[in-house]
């Protein structure tokens, strides 16, 4: 016989207590009055010199009722095999999903994930089939369930087990909830057309379960029936963690300071113990900040952004460093200095640049150099003679009446795919310019009735090219008096689309798809003679959003984070010529980028140097969420309805005996001795009541009869 709560026996200790009861000698019940007793001094019942046991069966009885009790609440059963779980014997398919993203770097967080998913090949049985997936921003297949099903059953663990050795945890961000969706989907894919039967599916995560865990996709997905997640954390030893990321400003904002420099974000995590640390330049090689070190106090759970102390003359840094937590993994921010984009704007006309009556005068002001663009307005008027270089020119802004040999050119470079923006001042000349361009005789083109002014009355918010002033703020064209407009016939180009309209119900803009290129046509100049536009505040705004959409405007950062996929040579970069690009990665390797290609391969933090002439630098981080390590609510998880079972990976023996355990919870359940020794306890009790009963019925009669 065994017991299932076996420190209950220790309550048949207690049998002592009816033994010293009977033991003590009792004092007499008897009393006798007397007149007064205020004389005699009171005195102690006498006692025999040697107690002895009376009314042994009594004893027995009482006894006995103690260790019925305390075998019960022990919860005897007999112990017997029991037959194997149908369930736990059943094949399982398992996907062990482990995050390999930058914040599994701390401390002790790797080790522990891999002996976990050790522990878990180690539990597989031949009929089992087990895939391996590790995770960051992308989801990496180490071994599929394809290949676990082509090796025989004495290889797969082995070779899973070499594979995870080989893993290391990389610098990219936790993108958790697309490698939950892939993971689930990946049942799927490997079951195919053939009908397979598994018991258990199950996706066990190994993870640290940070609170900066991107969880997006899940939103949109139902989870499968079928496939529970099965999550066993790792913990790290030491949770204070603090990160640093540089704030990302506008091209105006990131002047050089004299006051200091860049400005910075510390981020301390929320289950950090300190909230003093330290930031300053540093060098790579180089121990300690390059100068003065700046003081900032962040508590747990906060962040807090500071400008930077700037850097010592001739001691100028590449990377900003932070001090003070216990872990390093993102505790340097790189920065590089951004290239300004050098972007050609073409103008087809003959106006001057220096008479303000005309268009190009105003379209010269309204493209400002910054730190990030350098934007060139090149006029070619028809004295000019020669063809310019004008295939790379993302924006050919025209007037009409351009003389044939302009005209032939700005036909061909928008059948290339360029965008050409035609303004008609002239309602003749711009029948004849439209006609051309988009390939159909005879548009009809006629100069509007004269009246007072006319506004743009209706216009398309939700077209890319006006989407910036969809906002109540900055959605009022009221304000801009036209002078003059042109009536353009549409009715013979029926891929024309428009996009404004004046309040007499006249189009204003006008677009166009001719070849792979676009066209749009304005039906009335900025020139103050045609309109107020080129004066009011929305012009500029309108012109860069037209060379937006244009292509010219490309995301030219310095600034990227670990994974980003960089652009490297735009339309007139002097490296586009190359056949190749050498880049130079943060650990001294190379990579050879062929021409036109996008470079993808920033899998670390550091400083990138493309080799062109010129070269240029461009900096790639750390994702700043990865600094936010403190525990990820599941609540979280089970409310983008994924149905969470936390359980912490036990060895093999730790798992023998937690199902040794079960087996006999199941054996007692089913026996339930326990009622039998309750009951028995039950009847002994009322048994020893009434002898007890009447033994002393008995020595009162006895003592009644002696007194008589």
């Amino acid at each position: 016989m065994s017991f299932l709560a076996p420190l209950f026996l220790a309550g048949a200790m207690a049998v002592a207590l009816p033994i010293v009861f009977h033991l003590i000698r009792r004092t007499s019940r008897e009393k006798t009055i007397f007149s007064s007793l205020m004389f005699l001094m009171p005195t102690p019942p006498r006692v025999t010199r040697r107690s002895r046991l009376e009314n042994i069966f009594l004893l027995l009885l009482r006894c006995l009722v103690l260790c019925l009790l305390a075998l019960g609440f022990a919860r005897p059963f007999i112990q017997r095999p029991l037959a194997n779980d149908a369930k736990a014997g059943a094949a399982k398919k398992t996907v062990i999903l482990l995050d390999s993203s930058a914040s599994m770097r701390r401390a002790n967080l790797w080790p522990d994930a891999r002996t976990k998913a050790e522990e878990v090949l180690r539990q597989a049985s031949p009929v089992d089939q087990v895939a391996i997936f590790t995770f960051d921003r992308q989801l990496h297949r180490v071994i599929t369930f394809e290949q676990w099903s082509g090796m025989g059953a004495s290889e797969r663990v082995p070779f899973a087990m070499k594979r995870l050795g080989e893993l290391s945890p990389g610098w990219a961000a936790t993108h958790l909830g697309s490698a939950l969706v892939n993971a689930a989907e990946a049942f799927e894919e490997s079951s195919g057309s053939q009908q397979e039967n598994f018991a258990v599916r199950q996706i066990i995560l190994i993870s640290d379960l940070q609170e900066g865990s991107a969880l997006e996709t899940l939103q949109a997905y139902e989870w499968p029936k079928g496939i529970e997640l099965r999550i066993e954390p790792v913990k790290t030893r030491r949770p204070t963690n603090a990160g640093i990321q540089i704030v990302t400003e506008t091209a105006e904002a990131e002047k050089a300071d004299d006051q200091g420099g860049p400005r910075v974000r510390v981020s301390n995590s929320s289950d950090s113990k300190r909230e003093q640390f330290q930031i300053g330049w540093a060098r790579a090689g180089q121990v300690g900040f390059l100068g003065p070190a700046l003081d900032v106090y962040v508590p747990p759970g906060q962040s807090r952004t500071v400008q930077a102390p700037k850097s010592a003359p001739g001691l100028a840094g590449d990377r900003m460093a932070l001090a003070g937590d216990d872990e390093d993994f993102d505790n340097v921010v790189y920065l590089a200095p951004p290239r300004a984009e050098q972007l050609n704007v073409w103008f087809f006309g003959q106006d001057s640049e220096k008479d303000p009556a005309q268009c190009l005068y105003y379209l010269k002001r309204a493209f400002q150099q910054t730190r990030l663009q350098a934007i060139q307005v090149n006029a070619w008027l028809p004295t000019a003679g020669a063809v310019p270089q004008i295939e790379n020119a993302p924006l050919i802004i025209s007037t009409d009446g351009l003389p044939d040999g302009q005209l032939k050119a700005l036909g061909g470079v928008l059948k290339s795919g360029k965008m050409v923006l035609l303004v008609l001042k002239d309602a003749h000349a711009g029948a004849r310019t439209i006609s051309y361009l988009a390939g159909v005789d005879g548009v009809g083109v006629e100069e509007a009735p004269a009246s007072n002014y006319a506004m743009l009355g209706q216009i398309d918010f939700e077209h890319p090219l006006f989407a910036p002033f969809a906002s109540a703020r900055f959605s009022d064209f009221t304000k801009i008096h036209f002078w003059k407009h042109r009536r353009l016939n549409l009715e013979k180009i029926r891929d024309a689309k428009i996009l404004a309209r004046f309040d007499d119900g006249d189009p204003a803009l006008i677009q166009m798809g001719v070849g792979t290129g676009t066209l749009l046509v304005l039906t009335s100049g900025w020139e103050p003679a045609d309109s107020q536009l080129a004066l009011s505040s929305k012009f500029v705004p309108l012109l860069y959003s037209i060379l937006e959409q244009s292509g010219g405007i490309k995301s030219q950062l310095a600034q990227y984070l670990v994974g980003d996929t960089v652009v490297l040579a735009g339309p007139d970069s002097e490296a586009s010529t190359n056949q190749t690009l050498t880049i130079r990665k943060p650990d001294g390797s190379q990579v050879e980028l062929p021409k036109g290609d996008k470079f993808s391969q920033t899998d670390l933090p550091g400083i990138y140097v493309v080799a062109s002439n010129p070269s240029r630098q461009f900096a790639v981080n750390l994702d700043p969420a990865e600094s936010r390590t403190g525990p990820l609510p599941l609540e979280e998880l089970e409310r983008l309805g994924v149905p969470v079972k936390v359980q912490v990976a036990e060895s093999a023996a730790q798992l023998q005996k937690r199902r040794q355990h079960l087996q006999a919870a199941e054996l007692e359940q089913q026996q339930k001795l326990w009622r039998w020794l309750i009951v028995a306890a039950l009847v002994v009790l009322v048994g020893e009541t009434l002898l007890a009963g009447w033994l002393t019925r008995r020595t009162i009669l006895t003592h009644e009869s002696a007194s008589g």
